[in-house]
């Protein structure tokens, strides 16, 4: 053996006890077969065609008799000249904001040819959004699951069974995405996945969306423009949809997103951290998540607040001592941001308009937020919080303290 060939033996181990392996080679692309004439591929379906058009039908005819909702004054001194409305949202069919947003998400399923005869329709929800679902799977006559925590009110589950849906419960309230898609995938239905598509499925730039209809209803009022609009943010799709209108049509008003105990979005949001987690459920129903969940849009909104939930519940209950409306826990989380903008507002000599959204009514939650038992089961003392309402209601000054 020469030299060379040697040194060509010992460098690709030809000489050695163990020769190197061959490898495959990598598998080349697979180019498409040029066809000698036109393939086609036609998929129309008649008869779907005429479900889908009859489902459409019954959706929009469903927003052309409910879509607008009442704006309520909230009364306040009229030396301060500042006027807070609520957006009242407990007046849909299924009686919570959630009616809006489960009309979008029904809409865009059907024109994407996502929701389909006879399949069901699964949805992770803690309880509203699934009341709502249920009530248009029902109108459009396919089944649905709701999949959500053990610890959703009774009144909730009610709601939901009486509408034609069934509850699924999970005992980890993280695992609700993840069971939804399991049982979409085993039965053949649609994951409808709220905290996904709550931000695109509606139409931001008006078509009665709810920042249209705050607009239009303050035309005739003394401040049209509020300063303010306060939201709270479950998927964060109506944050989205007020911020973005707000934009488009280039009003002044700010958005504010008031935060519950438990919550990951103010964290997440202060932080620029897109990752933010919580391992622990919201005890407000509807609102909160354990993640920055992807319909949650942080450029949409200018400020946020995190509101303990013994001051959301002493919001509430103020709420129903003025108004004589029990609403749920969310409105109180709105509605105590709400006032202390107010109360910054009246502190700076501001005049103007705040609007936040009463979301659902309370007889969903005597169990839970107007039960005196449960709020000491939860560890919770209203007290100081009502106490710091109360004071700002006679005085128009905010106490600062721990219940501020």
């Amino acid at each position: 053996m020469s030299p060379r060939a040697a040194s060509r033996a010992h460098s690709t181990g030809a000489a050695s006890c163990h020769p190197r392996r061959r490898t495959a080679p990598a598998p080349r692309p697979r180019t498409p077969e040029v066809p000698a004439h036109t393939l086609d591929a036609d998929r129309s379906d008649p008869s779907y065609r005429a479900w889908l058009k009859e489902a459409v039908r019954q959706v929009q005819a469903d927003a052309n008799r409910s879509a607008d909702t009442h704006l309520l004054r909230f009364p306040l001194p009229a030396h301060w000249d500042v006027h807070l409305y609520l957006k009242d949202e407990s007046t849909h069919p299924t009686g919570s904001l959630k009616h809006r947003l489960a009309r979008s998400l029904f809409l865009y399923a059907l024109c994407n040819g996502w929701i389909r005869p006879g399949a069901p329709v699964v949805e992770a929800s803690s309880g509203s959004t699934a009341v709502s679902e249920a009530y248009f799977a029902r109108l459009i006559g396919v089944p649905f699951i709701a999949v959500m925590p053990r610890s959703t009110s009774r009144e909730k589950c009610r709601l939901i069974e009486f509408q034609g849906g069934r509850c699924h419960f999970v005992d980890d309230p993280r695992t609700v995405y993840a069971e939804s898609a399991r049982l979409a995938a085993e039965t053949g239905g649609h994951y409808m996945d709220q905290f996904t598509y709550a931000e695109r499925a509606t139409d931001w730039r008006g078509n009665n969306n709810i920042a249209e209809s705050i607009y239009q209803q303050l035309r005739e009022e003394r401040y049209p423009e509020p300063a303010w609009i306060v939201a709270t943010a479950g998927t964060g799709g109506t944050s989205a949809t007020l911020g973005r209108y707000v934009h488009y049509m280039r009003h002044d008003t700010r958005v504010c997103v008031a935060d519950p105990d438990f919550s990951c979005f103010y964290e997440g949001w202060t932080r620029h951290d897109p990752e933010a987690v919580s391992d622990r459920a919201s005890r407000i129903e509807g609102i909160g998540r354990p993640r920055m969940e992807p319909s949650f849009v942080p450029g949409a909104v200018d400020r946020m607040m995190k509101v303990p939930d013994a001051a959301s519940i002493a919001a509430v209950r103020l709420l129903e001592r003025v108004l004589g409306r029990k609403a749920g826990g969310s409105t109180g989380t709105g509605l105590w941001s709400a006032l202390r903008i107010v109360a910054e507002m009246v502190a700076h000599g501001e005049r103007g308009s705040v609007v936040t959204l009463l979301c659902d009514p309370g007889e969903r939650y005597l169990d839970k937020y107007y039960a005196d038992e449960w709020l000491a089961a939860q560890g919770l003392d209203i007290t100081p919080y009502t106490a710091t309402l109360e004071t700002f209601l006679a005085s128009g000054t905010w106490p600062s303290g721990p219940a501020s």
